[in-house]
């Protein structure tokens, strides 16, 4: 019987793995003898059920990125200087913190030891190593050249790791600003512009039309708070509602190619995702077909993906990759002419990793730039809102003053 458990050593680190043993208490006993005090211990099959939602659940988002560079490139550097997997694999498992990030790298020891290949490991993870992932590490398995093809990968995910968060980066700080200035218009209006209501109300002063605005618009937020403080939920579960809709994300994606400044710097992203991932496959000598397999699953945008899918059927028919990435709508022409060649160089592989080193110095001028722009524009329009509601408050006071002048 196979038991997977969770034990502690003699310096208090916890230890995960497997054993085998005729039951439950004669496998306890076996790691007693090890000097391991035992945590937890179930059947193998039931450990990996029992901890595959939490893994999901964690393998989302950046965190997931950061420990899979880590990962490849610790594995890559153990695995180089002449560690076995096994030990390489051990050593990072007893580096990770406790987590499903570490019963996953646990998870993977145990199959290799077990006579797993480790693409086939990964496979049964598969909520942290995607089918690119696995597809370069079976190239360099077969081949015999793991360690460069742990390199690949760690300077791939290393890549994107750096795309991401020039991307968070960049939105961040202008977000912070919007969220700032609709706490202080809210705010503005909410609490300040009706002490001034009621003050115009005591001195009977005629009030101009801009302050007869601003004062309807307090009233209507301070008697109707409930309605825009359920705004934003009620937004948020029709826009969950929306994406579950069969044609949604084909809507989604085509929006958000055709938008202003936003489009372009999408589709620069994106075509240096598929240029960078096809060229890091071709690399790894993955066959150009199931590279486009793989490509167009990753590729995150229909249309880029109907795209791919164009070129599978076109080296399917003997001809030329270049002929499906003329779309000028999504691939601009100077990528194509790089693409046409490299085939007629015979050096693809290497020119599409040029590329998308290019596109990508590219994609992250463009967004510095556009932040740029963004955030001076974000603080005018603040300030030009700040500046309409003063003025319209105190209008009223100066007609008041003037009458007053008058009369004396």
């Amino acid at each position: 019987m196979k038991l997977a458990y969770t034990a502690y050593d003699n310096q208090g680190q916890a230890v995960a793995g497997t054993i085998d043993g005729s039951d439950v208490m004669a496998a306890t006993e076996a790691l007693r003898s090890k000097g391991l005090y035992v945590a937890e211990i179930v059947e193998s099959a039931t450990r990996v059920e029992k901890v595959t939602t939490k893994r999901r659940l964690s393998s989302r988002g950046g965190k997931k990125t950061r420990n899979l560079t880590m990962f490849t490139r610790h594995l890559s550097v153990l695995i180089g200087s002449g560690s076995q997997l096994t030990e390489a694999l051990g050593a990072l498992e007893r580096q990770a913190k406790q987590g499903p990030w570490r019963s996953a790298i646990a998870d993977l020891n145990a199959r290799v030891e077990e006579g797993a290949a480790l693409s086939e490991a990964m496979e049964a993870n598969s909520e942290y190593f995607d089918p690119v992932y696995r597809s370069l590490i079976a190239a360099g398995e077969s081949s015999g050249h793991l360690v460069e093809m742990l390199d690949r990968l760690a300077a791939l995910k290393q890549k994107q790791l750096r795309i991401r968060n020039s991307v968070v980066g960049a939105l961040i700080y202008p977000v912070i600003l919007v969220f700032i200035s609709i706490a202080i218009f809210s705010l503005l209006m909410i609490f300040v512009v009706p002490r001034f209501s009621t003050l115009f109300e005591t001195l009977g002063v005629p009030l101009p039309a801009s302050t007869q605005t601003l004062v309807g618009i307090s009233e209507v937020m301070r008697s109707y708070w409930w309605a825009l403080a359920i705004a934003p939920a009620a937004a948020l579960l029709a826009a969950i509602v929306f994406l579950r809709m069969p044609n949604a994300k084909r809507l989604c994606d085509t929006m958000t190619l055709k938008l202003p400044c936003v489009g372009s710097i999408v589709k620069g992203l994106i075509t240096a995702r598929i240029i960078y991932l096809l060229g890091v496959l071709m690399e790894g000598h993955v066959k150009v077909l199931e590279a486009l397999q793989l490509v167009r699953r990753a590729a995150g945008n229909v249309h880029y993906a109907e795209l791919v899918a164009k070129a599978q059927k076109h080296v399917e028919e003997g001809e030329l990759l270049s002929l499906s990435f003329s779309d000028a709508h999504l691939i601009s022409p100077c990528v194509h002419a790089a693409i046409q060649s490299g085939e007629q160089s015979g050096q693809l592989d290497r020119l599409l990793l040029s590329i998308a080193g290019f596109l990508d110095d590219e994609n992250e001028t463009t967004l510095r730039s556009l932040t740029s722009i963004i955030e001076p524009t974000i603080l005018v329009i603040m300030g030009v809102l700040v500046g309409l509601i003063a003025i319209s408050m105190f209008l009223p006071l100066f007609d008041l003053t003037s009458m007053t002048q008058g009369g004396v």
